[in-house]
């Protein structure tokens, strides 16, 4: 059960999904990936506005794969990534 979402809601929802082909299920799963992929580099980039492309893929591969993934694939790592 989701804890901030009313009961009948999530019954609702949970329908809708059931509804849903294997297909349009993963294209959903899809798109929020996609979609919070995009806020956490718009976070990035608003605490780090003078940070170049390079830097922000690498701190977003930290947010999303750790510390050691960007390590074997960048050359640096901000000491400050996270």
């Amino acid at each position: 059960m989701l804890r901030d979402t009313a009961p009948a809601m999530e019954k609702r929802y949970n329908e809708r999904l059931g509804q849903l082909s294997g297909a349009e299920r993963l294209e959903v799963a899809a798109q929020l990936s996609s979609g919070v992929r995009a806020m956490a580099e718009a976070g990035l980039r608003h605490r780090h506005p003078g940070a170049s492309e390079e830097e922000l893929r690498c701190r977003l591969v930290v947010l999303l794969y750790g510390r050691d993934v960007a390590s074997r694939l960048f050359a640096t790592v901000p000491d400050d990534a996270r």
